[in-house]
């Protein structure tokens, strides 16, 4: 059977409706063609030109970055730019590009349902809901029936902050974490939305959740989140959301066995810890 790009586009757009994505957002298919034939697929957080030319060695038909490029409007594509030089570098090779971006976040088995199981919350439900849909019955027990931004969920039991950090350490492979709040605080009930969410924090607060996680978050949103009383951890934008894309790709491979698909292996966090 052959493949082409519209068929796993309309697989993504069922994981991922792009419905669920902000209105500033840019997502769906932003670069390529919708009739050509997929052979390889690689996904990836960002499309960075060392990621792009990782994609154009390998012969790949399409990248499925969650992070979109040409993300702000653009007058000039041209290899006086970056990224002028990386689209243009892409359209000779053939390669498209899809972005779910908010859209996967968002989604019913989207990043943030995905963080939320690995830090094995139970009552899952949405911080903030956009969808209402039919119960999924293939999904487990704790999953929403409501699509939407962010999660909130309570853990088995009562935990210390200090341990659940060691937790978040241990699910994302981390030596370090941000946090604000007292280590002796108990812990019960957390909110989480991946990348840079602090405006969920309110949300949290407001399903009486003690702790909040999310990838990064401005100076002045750590002060409110202290001064509220509302534990926050910080595991960096890349940690919160890679994770994800990697499982994606296993996700992609499983629906369409005939197609070699990977995350991509040489991207890496920008932001380095000492």
């Amino acid at each position: 059977m052959t493949i082409q790009n519209s068929n796993i586009i309309e697989y993504l757009k069922n994981f991922a409706p792009l419905e669920l994505a902000e209105d500033w957002d840019n997502v769906g298919l932003i670069l390529g063609r919708t009739d050509a034939i997929t052979q390889s697929i690689m996904t990836c957080l960002t499309l960075t030109p060392d990621v792009a030319k990782e994609a154009i060695d390998n012969n790949i038909s399409l990248i499925v970055s969650h992070h979109p490029i040409l993300f702000r409007p653009v007058q000039k594509i041209s290899s006086e730019s970056s990224e002028g030089e990386m689209v243009l570098s892409l359209i000779e090779a053939g390669i498209a590009v899809y972005s779910p971006h908010t859209a996967f976040d968002s989604a019913n088995r989207g990043i943030n349902q995905f963080l939320a199981e690995l830090l094995e919350l139970e009552n899952i439900e949405v911080l903030r809901p956009m969808i209402s849909l039919e119960p999924d019955e293939s999904a487990s027990s704790s999953t929403t029936a409501v699509m939407g931004a962010g999660r909130a969920g309570k853990l088995s039991q009562t935990t210390s902050l200090e341990a659940f950090l060691q937790k978040v350490k241990n699910c994302f492979s981390m030596e370090h974490v941000q946090y604000i709040g007292d280590l002796k605080k108990d812990i019960s009930r957390v909110g989480i939305a991946c990348g840079a969410a602090a405006e969920f924090m309110d949300d949290a607060q407001s399903l009486n959740c003690d702790l909040f996680l999310t990838g990064e978050a401005r100076f002045h949103d750590c002060l409110r989140a202290r001064t509220s009383g509302i534990s926050m951890i910080l595991t960096g934008h890349y940690v919160s959301e890679r994770i994800a894309v990697e499982q994606l790709a296993s996700r992609i491979s499983k629906e369409f066995p005939s197609i070699e698909v990977w995350a991509s292996k040489i991207e890496s966090d920008p932001v380095e810890w000492i």
